[in-house]
C-alpha cells in the first residue's frame, strides 16, 4: 500500500502559511496579494483534500491533492498523500506526477518503483525499467518478484533469455510458484506451441484462474494465425469459455491476450492482488491491482480483481465505476455484470439490481448465466418461487444449447428454491433430476436425503444417500451431521451421538447441528449436556426455532419440541 506521510495536523500548516511546510515549494517571488490568494487557493485544496479523504472520498481526495500539489508542486508531504489518494483513485497521471517527485528526493519505497516501472513499461522506457527492476530485487520481502518481471522485458526487448532468467530464480519456492504460470504463458508469447501443454498442467490448480489463463492462451494463439490450438483451450462450458470460443468461431479477436511485457507484468501484478488478499491484505492488494490497471486497461480481470477489492473494503460505489471498464462483448462481462448486481443489492439498491438482471434476459438472448443470475437474485431477495422460475429457464437454456456440465447443479438450485417456497413436490422432484444427472454428487445426495429426513419420508432410502455423500465427502460438518440425524430418527442414538458431535466441531456455531447434538443427548439421558447444546444452539438460531429451543431449555424433550 502505497504509505500516506505521517499525519499531519491543517492547523499548524495554515499558519505556516505560503512559505511554510505546505507551500514553501513555490520560488517565484509574489506580492503580497499574490502571496495571499496562492495561500488560500493552496489551503482550501488542502483543507478539502483532506477532508475528503477522511470520510473515504476516494475520487474528491484525489482531485484536492492534484489541486494542491499544482500549487505546491515540490512539496513531498503532499507528494506522498497525493499518490496514496491517485493510486486508490486510479488516477494514473497524478500517480506518476506525485511518485516523481519522490523520486527526486531519493524516497524511493517498493510501492513507488513498482508504480514508476509500470509507467516505464507503459512508455517503452526499457533502461527505465531495468534500472526499477534492480531496485525491486535488492527488497527483502518482495525480490522474488524480479525474475518475472525481468522476463517479461527480456522477451520484450530480445536482451536476454526470458526462459533462463526465469529458471535463475532458483529454489525460492515464492519465486517457483508465479515461474511456473508464467513460463508456458512466455512459451505462448515466443509462438512456441508447447507452452499450451505446459499451461493445461497449470492450470489444474488455479481454480477460478484457470478459465482467465486458457482464454489469455487463446488469445494470444489466435493473434498468431492458429485457430486450432486457440480451440483446443476454449473446451467446457463455462461461461466466459463459452464466450471467448463464440468470438473465435466468428472470426473476432479474443480480448486480454499476454504477449508483450505491459500485459505479462500485469497479469503478474493481478495474481500478486489475489494472493495478497487471500491473505487479508486487501490495502496493499488493491495498491497492486490498481497498477495492474495501468499496465493493461484491456484486460478484464484486473477490473474485476480492483473491483472485488474495493467492495472488500466497503467502496461499493467505487467498485460499480471500476465495472464499466469492462467491455459489453468481453468473455468476462458475464462477471462484471454479476459482480454489479451484487454490489447494488449490497447498497440496498434492489430495484435497479433487479432491473438489471431482467435486462439481460429480456433483451436477449439470455444465456445460461444471466437467467442463474436472476434466481440468485430472487434468492437473495426472499422470492423462491420466482427464484425456482429462472433457475427453470436457466435448465430450458441448457438443455436447448445440449449442455450437459452443470445442468445438475441448475436443478439443485431450483429443488432448492421451490423448498424454500414450501412447494414439496416440485422441490423434490428437482432434487431427483439433479440426482439422475449427479448421482455421485455429494451435495445432491445429501440435500434429498435430508429433504426427506425432514419430512419424515423415505427414511430407509434418505439414509442410504446421506451414507453415500458421507463415504464422498467424510469431512463435511453438514453430511455428518445429517448421516448422525438420520441414525437418530431410525433409533440409534449411540450411533448418532458422536457423529453428531464430530459435526459440532467441524461446524460450532451451526443452531441446527447444535440442535441435533441436543435431541440426541437427551434421548440418551444426558439431560445437562442436552441443555448447553440447544444454548449454543439458541445463539444463532432463527427467532421461529429459538421458541422451540427455550422451551426444551425449560421442560426437556417432548415428541411435540422435537427438531425438524
Amino acid at each position: 500500500m502505497f504509505r500516506k506521510a505521517e499525519e499531519d495536523p491543517i492547523i499548524p500548516i495554515c499558519k505556516l502559511g505560503l512559505y511554510g511546510t505546505v507551500a514553501g515549494a513555490l520560488i517565484l517571488p509574489l506580492t503580497a496579494a499574490e502571496a495571499n490568494r496562492e495561500e488560500h487557493a493552496l489551503l482550501s485544496a488542502y483543507v478539502q483534500a483532506r477532508a475528503a479523504d477522511s470520510i473515504g472520498a476516494v475520487d474528491r481526495a484525489s482531485q484536492g491533492y492534484a489541486t494542491a500539489l499544482a500549487l505546491a508542486p515540490q512539496n513531498e508531504m503532499l507528494a506522498a498523500r497525493a499518490l496514496a489518494q491517485a493510486v486508490e483513485a486510479g488516477d494514473r497521471e497524478l500517480a506518476v506526477r506525485s511518485a516523481r517527485i519522490l523520486e527526486k528526493a531519493d524516497l524511493l519505497a517498493l510501492d513507488i518503483r513498482l508504480l514508476l516501472l509500470t509507467e516505464a513499461l507503459r512508455t517503452e522506457d526499457w533502461s527505465a525499467a531495468d534500472r526499477y527492476i534492480d531496485g525491486i530485487a535488492k527488497d527483502e520481502i518482495f525480490a522474488f518478484m524480479a525474475p518475472v518481471m525481468r522476463a517479461w522485458v527480456a522477451l520484450e526487448t530480445g536482451k536476454g533469455d526470458p526462459l533462463a532468467i526465469m529458471t535463475a530464480a532458483g529454489n525460492d519456492p515464492v519465486a517457483a510458484a508465479y515461474v511456473a504460470e508464467h513460463r508456458p504463458l512466455i512459451l505462448l508469447a515466443q509462438g512456441r506451441k508447447e507452452g499450451a501443454a505446459e499451461l493445461l498442467k497449470v492450470v489444474d490448480d488455479e481454480g477460478g484462474r484457470a478459465s482467465r489463463l486458457r482464454i489469455a492462451a487463446a488469445a494470444t494463439l489466435h493473434k498468431q494465425g492458429d485457430d486450432k490450438a486457440a480451440a483446443a483451450l476454449l473446451e467446457g462450458d463455462e461461461a466466459p469459455i463459452a464466450a471467448a470460443r463464440r468470438l473465435l468461431e466468428a472470426g473476432k479477436a479474443i480480448p486480454g491476450a499476454i504477449d508483450g511485457a505491459k500485459a505479462g507484468v500485469a497479469e503478474f501484478l493481478v495474481r500478486i492482488a489475489i494472493d495478497l488478499h487471500r491473505q487479508n491484505v486487501t490495502p496493499l492488494a488493491l495498491t497492486y491491482a490498481r497498477l495492474s490497471t495501468f499496465l493493461a486497461p484491456e484486460n478484464s480481470e484486473t477490473w474485476l480483481v480492483t473491483s472485488e477489492l474495493l467492495a472488500a473494503r466497503e467502496q461499493r460505489q467505487e467498485a460499480l465505476e471500476v465495472l464499466t471498464h469492462v467491455a459489453p462483448a468481453d468473455p468476462f462481462a458475464g462477471n462484471a455484470a454479476d459482480g454489479r448486481i451484487r454490489l447494488l443489492a449490497a447498497t440496498g439498491d434492489n430495484e435497479a439490481a433487479l432491473a438489471e438482471a431482467r435486462k439481460a434476459v429480456e433483451t436477449g438472448p439470455p444465456s445460461v448465466g444471466d437467467w442463474t443470475r436472476l434466481g440468485d437474485l430472487y434468492g437473495e431477495l426472499e422470492r423462491p418461487q420466482d427464484a425456482a422460475g429462472a433457475y427453470g429457464r436457466a435448465v430450458a437454456v441448457a438443455e436447448a444449447q445440449g449442455t450437459k456440465d452443470g445442468q445438475w447443479a441448475l436443478w439443485l438450485l431450483r429443488g432448492g428454491a421451490f423448498d424454500q417456497a414450501g412447494n414439496w413436490p416440485e422441490a423434490k422432484a428437482a432434487l431427483e433430476a439433479a440426482y439422475r444427472l449427479a448421482p455421485q454428487q455429494p451435495i445432491v445426495l445429501n440435500y434429498l436425503g435430508y429433504a426427506q429426513l425432514e419430512r419424515r419420508e423415505n427414511v430407509e432410502e434418505a439414509m442410504r444417500l446421506i451414507a453415500e455423500a458421507s463415504r464422498l465427502q467424510p469431512d463435511s460438518p453438514e453430511i455428518t451431521d445429517s448421516l448422525g440425524w438420520a441414525h437418530y430418527l431410525r433409533g440409534n442414538v449411540a450411533q448418532a451421538i458422536p457423529l453428531l458431535e464430530k459435526a459440532v466441531k467441524g461446524q460450532p456455531a451451526d443452531p441446527a447441528i447444535n440442535e441435533h447434538l441436543g435431541d440426541a443427548y437427551y434421548s440418551a439421558g444426558r439431560h445437562y449436556e442436552a441443555r448447553y447444546a440447544w444454548e449454543a444452539a439458541l445463539i444463532y438460531a432463527e427467532e421461529e426455532d429459538a421458541e422451540r429451543l427455550r422451551a426444551k431449555i425449560d421442560a426437556g424433550l417432548t415428541p411435540k419440541l422435537a427438531s425438524p
